[in-house]
């Protein structure tokens, strides 16, 4: 792991800003490859914030994520809903002959805004403010591929038809990373590089299912999201100060995952639900 980080990161520091990149792998391998490994059942973006936040509240990371579990569905009426296009009249008849309606497309476009959400969250600044994480190329990336592994697990609990959907999710992910990655000017071996990171988002998404498996020790997702997102080399031990963020952000990834299961099947294919906000931590920290 240490070594394929050393890599990515080198060509990175070569090729251009490591900010500007999100983080992400190639296509060559199909989401649906990591369906079969086993999980228990689990009872640009879209909105925008300067990073730059000068009045950052104190957080109290000990009583943050202790909430009950709820639906992540956006209401009827939020404003934050993207609603299919409801053409009528001869475009309509010209949309459905150019199969604008077919399942496919409506996939396509769900898909879209579920990588939305997932981008939304990862990029946001409140959760660098909160989990006390400095904002570059690693922790992005790791924080995308986190979120991301949070709703293709999701899409996992609808069976094939997730798994089929958690496919377009997957795609869409690899196109605007490549793009990303280009735009930085990572452009030498880029291909070699971009494996390199497809097999590190493949190790992470088994690494956080093992460690949310009934037989799994009470740590280890706390070990693991130390290992992936916190620790420069992936193997030291977090310092104290460092191991409230962890145990805080293991909280969050729990509450998180349990939450999307309670999200109903209609606002996870659409992309009509939003993450937990992090905006204003303080309001999370009673138990």
């Amino acid at each position: 792991m240490l070594a394929r980080w050393s890599r990515a990161i080198a060509q990175i520091s070569k090729g251009g800003s490591q900010s500007r990149i999100l983080g992400g792998f190639s296509n060559t391998q199909n989401y649906a490859k990591v369906a079969a490994f086993s999980m228990p059942s689990s009872s640009s973006s879209l909105d925008s914030n300067d990073f730059n936040n000068t009045n950052i509240p104190t957080v109290k990371l000990d009583k943050l994520f202790w909430s009950k579990p709820c639906s992540l569905a956006l209401a009827k009426d939020s404003p934050l809903r993207i609603e299919e296009p409801d053409y009528q009249g001869i475009r309509r008849f010209f949309l459905k002959l150019m199969l604008f309606y077919s399942k496919q497309s409506k996939s396509i476009r769900g898909a879209n805004v579920v990588y939305r959400r997932i981008i939304t969250q990862a990029d946001k600044p409140a959760i660098y403010n909160v989990f006390n994480i400095e904002k570059t190329f690693k922790t992005t990336f790791s924080l995308l591929v986190l979120h991301m592994w949070m709703c293709l697990r999701r899409l996992k609990e609808e069976g094939q038809e997730g798994v089929e959907f958690g496919q377009y999710v997957y795609e869409i992910y690899n196109h605007d990373l490549e793009l990303r990655v280009s735009k930085a000017g990572v452009n030498l071996l880029l291909t070699k590089w971009m494996k390199d990171l497809e097999k590190i988002f493949y190790g992470n998404l088994v690494a956080y299912d093992a460690a949310l498996l009934s037989e799994a020790g009470k740590d280890d997702l706390s070990n693991v999201i130390w290992r992936n997102v916190f620790s420069d080399d992936g193997e030291s031990e977090p310092s104290d100060a460092a191991r409230r963020p962890v145990q805080a952000m293991a909280r969050y990834v729990r509450r998180e995952v349990s939450c999307l299961s309670l999200t109903d099947k209609e606002a996870i294919f659409s992309g009509n639900f939003k993450f937990s906000p992090l905006e204003n931590p303080l309001l999370n920290s009673t138990k």
